[in-house]
């Protein structure tokens, strides 16, 4: 018999599996070379560097800072302007609009009519009315042929009570959710006809609606106490006097530092 000579194991992977013999037959693998210093291995010379200029010594215009050298490191302290109310701004300035009850029925504006902007367009645009009891905000509606989301209705169609209050958290969450589906459906146009009588009852559908990219205007209607209490006594199902009075009291006129973008003022016509 012939002995098979003694080899060392295979620990290449030249035949694909480690530990196998390499055949007798079988030549060695090939091993390429590479040149030590090829053509396309040199490195390209560095460009000369670019000259610095000089630094120049830039003397402060004291006429721009008050008259004061600012200090080396310091910062100017830039005071913020303070928002302004609706009653800071000029009638019919664009942000501020006046109204005067019983008016001519207007068309919302455009929603490519705010021209010269810097800022992105909005989505869409949400309008809240802000008045007690009385105050005109349902013919307000109706003389725009809108159908906003409202209180009222909510009331009727889920106690068939107008003057339901005992359940006011009920009522507004589900207002809050029929305006949250509308944003959804990216209506370009949303309603809520609601008293809307604090800052504090406002933030909840400012912050919705800037959460789906849509500004916030608000609807203010100026009306005196006396106004609405008569009105309201005229009303099929009226709100007592006592709880008018408690709204009164709670009611705050809407200010640009809580996030509306334009804001318009309704007042009674006066009869003098």
């Amino acid at each position: 018999m012939r002995r098979r000579s003694k080899r060392e194991p295979n620990n290449t992977e030249s035949t694909g599996k480690i530990g196998h013999e390499l055949p007798v037959n079988q030549p060695r693998p090939l091993v390429p070379t590479y040149p030590e210093d090829s053509p396309t291995q040199r490195s390209a010379p560095l460009p000369p560097p670019l000259p610095v200029a000089p630094k120049q010594d830039v003397k402060p215009d004291l006429r721009q800072s008050g008259g004061r050298e600012q200090r080396h490191g310091s910062r100017p302290q830039r005071q913020a302007p303070a928002a302004p109310r609706y009653s800071d701004e000029a009638a019919n300035s664009g942000r501020l609009e006046m109204e005067t009850q019983p008016d001519m029925p207007s068309l919302p504006p455009a929603e490519n009519e705010a021209a010269g902007r810097t800022v992105q367009d909005p989505k869409g645009f949400v309008v809240l009315t802000i008045g007690l009891p009385g105050s005109g905000k349902t013919t307000w509606f109706k003389r725009r042929g809108v159908t906003p989301l409202s209180s009222d209705l909510l009331r009727t169609i889920l106690f068939d009570d107008i003057t339901e209050q005992r359940y006011q958290g009920l009522v507004f969450s589900t207002l809050r959710s029929l305006l949250r589906a509308r944003l959804i459906a990216r209506m370009p146009w949303n309603y809520v006809d609601a008293t809307n009588l604090s800052p504090h009852e406002r933030r909840q559908w400012i912050k919705m609606a800037a959460s789906f990219g849509y500004e916030v205007q608000a609807v203010f209607f100026d009306v005196p106490l006396e106004v609405c209490l008569e009105r309201n006594s005229k009303r099929d199902r009226p709100v007592s006097d006592d709880v008018m009075q408690k709204m009164a009291e709670r009611l705050k006129p809407p200010a640009f530092d809580e996030g509306f973008s334009k804001i318009t003022v309704v007042r009674v016509k006066s009869t003098v």
